[in-house]
């Protein structure tokens, strides 16, 4: 394997350029990525449901149980239309998803510290439940800036991505050309 991926520096080279453009877009444009993603999104649930909608009535044609087939594929096809013509409103249910999770989720760690004796970490998971928390309230109370902050997490996770990929690529290259010596 490592004398295939050396014959194919340039591919994770590649990969890690990638990475960081996108990551410094994502920095420097938020707004146009985070339209972008949900535009994608949409265009997937468009060709999901298509997908769904060519399997329910296949699932007719052999007297099957279609309706719930059907009824999904109506669903994403209504969800990627508005993902395509409303893209805000997708980004916005997105956050507000992340929301409730992080209110649910910071809501259960909390209780579960409750539970657990102080010598077996209880501040740390209470710590955990509370950041959730304060995460889930920021997320409704400004759900456009926090889309924003997931968009920056992402570009920046990118670039890290990114440059570990150059690391490693510029790594292989070194040993593709000690292959070919040899």
């Amino acid at each position: 394997m490592s004398a295939t991926l050396a014959r194919h520096w340039w591919a994770i080279m590649l990969r890690g350029v990638i990475a960081v453009l996108f990551g410094i877009i994502a920095l420097a444009a938020p707004g146009a990525v985070l339209l972008s993603l949900a535009f994608l999104f949409g265009i997937y649930l468009m060709i999901d449901g298509i997908i769904g909608l060519i399997g329910s009535i296949r699932a007719v044609a052999a007297h099957g149980h279609w309706g719930p087939l059907l009824a999904e594929a109506v669903l994403n096809m209504l969800m990627g239309l508005i993902a395509l013509f409303m893209p805000a409103a997708a980004v916005l249910a997105f956050v507000l998803l992340m929301a409730a999770w992080a209110l649910i989720s910071g809501g259960l760690m909390l209780a579960a510290a409750m539970k657990l004796h102080t010598s077996h970490g209880r501040w740390w998971l209470g710590l955990g439940g509370m950041a959730s928390l304060i995460w889930g309230v920021l997320l409704v109370i400004a759900p456009l800036e926090g889309a924003v902050v997931l968009t920056w997490w992402l570009g920046l996770y990118a670039i890290v991505f990114g440059v570990a990929l150059l690391g490693c690529g510029w790594r292989l290259r070194g040993r593709h050309q000690g292959y070919q010596g040899a």
